[in-house]
């Protein structure tokens, strides 16, 4: 990956992350959170 390229993702999710804050208060990366420690749970069973 060179260094435009991640330039580029971080935006596109800093971005993102910054429109829902503004736009949904928070409630889409709250959950996507939810649902991220719920697959490390689901993955820690098959461990």
């Amino acid at each position: 990956m060179t260094n435009p390229i991640a330039i580029f993702l971080g935006a596109v999710v800093l971005t993102g992350l910054g429109l829902d804050v503004v736009f949904n208060n928070s409630a889409a990366s709250f959950f996507l959170a939810q649902k991220f420690i719920d697959l490390i749970e689901w993955l820690a069973f098959w461990r």
